[in-house]
């Protein structure tokens, strides 16, 4: 039988982070702060933003994290333009690393809110796009988890909120997380060192780019079809 008194706690910090999602989502289109996250505002003003960095560098890479772990925390649009600024204010080495550190931090937050906060209303929202990955994941955790970050088709943000929904232990979603964001962050790093020449971000995201992204995904596969294959021959 549960124990109200302990039920309770557990009950009141639900609605608590649920209230902080709730303002937070809220004040980000109330505020519009959308148009802040737009490949037109980076472009306008770039000139400030290179100055400020260069001259606070250490404030500039906390605020850039922060900012990044906030925005992926809360699923916010900007993913990719927070992306492009990086590799164009830090290079896309150290671009490539600082957006590694804010998307996985804010990844995990979602995934641990996801699991312990909204598992019912994600259910209910995306039950049947859901089913297909929560069976993938029951085959190979980390395999299926690195296909799903490798591969652009499946949202950044859905892959975070079903992940909580699923077994897969924290550390596993961590590493996995933390590997398969790598190749397309470099990517758009290092197009944001080449800023001015960029028009829009379909520029970016080619098809050729897809489709090696893509083909990376499936090499993710490879292990799961292994045993499927060696399970099938010796039965």
């Amino acid at each position: 039988m549960t124990d109200p008194a302990a039920s309770s706690p557990r009950s009141l910090g639900k609605l608590v982070i649920l209230g902080i999602l709730g303002l937070g989502i809220g004040a980000f289109f109330y505020f519009d702060l959308g148009q802040y996250f737009s490949l037109e505002a980076l472009k306008a003003n770039r000139d400030n933003l290179l100055a400020y960095t260069n001259a606070n560098f250490t404030t500039a890479v906390v605020l850039y994290v922060a900012v990044y772990i906030l925005q992926t925390a809360f699923s916010l649009p900007g993913g990719a333009i927070m992306t492009l600024a990086g590799g164009f204010l830090f290079g896309s080495i150290l671009g490539t690393i600082f957006v590694n550190i804010g998307a996985t931090t804010g990844a995990t937050l979602a995934f641990l809110a996801a699991r312990y906060v909204l598992r019912d209303w994600v259910e209910q929202k995306f039950g049947e796009r859901i089913e297909p990955i929560q069976a993938g994941f029951a085959q190979n955790a980390f395999s299926y988890l690195l296909t799903l970050r490798l591969i652009p088709a499946f949202p950044f943000f859905l892959v975070n909120l079903v992940s909580g929904l699923t077994r897969i232990p924290l550390g596993t979603y961590v590493i996995g997380t933390s590997v398969g964001i790598i190749p397309g962050s470099f990517v758009y790093a290092f197009a944001g060192r080449q800023l001015g020449s960029i028009n829009s971000l379909a520029e970016i995201a080619s098809p050729p780019v897809l489709l090696a992204f893509t083909f990376l995904g499936l090499l993710a596969l490879v292990p799961i079809l292994h045993r499927k294959f060696v399970a099938r021959k010796s039965s």
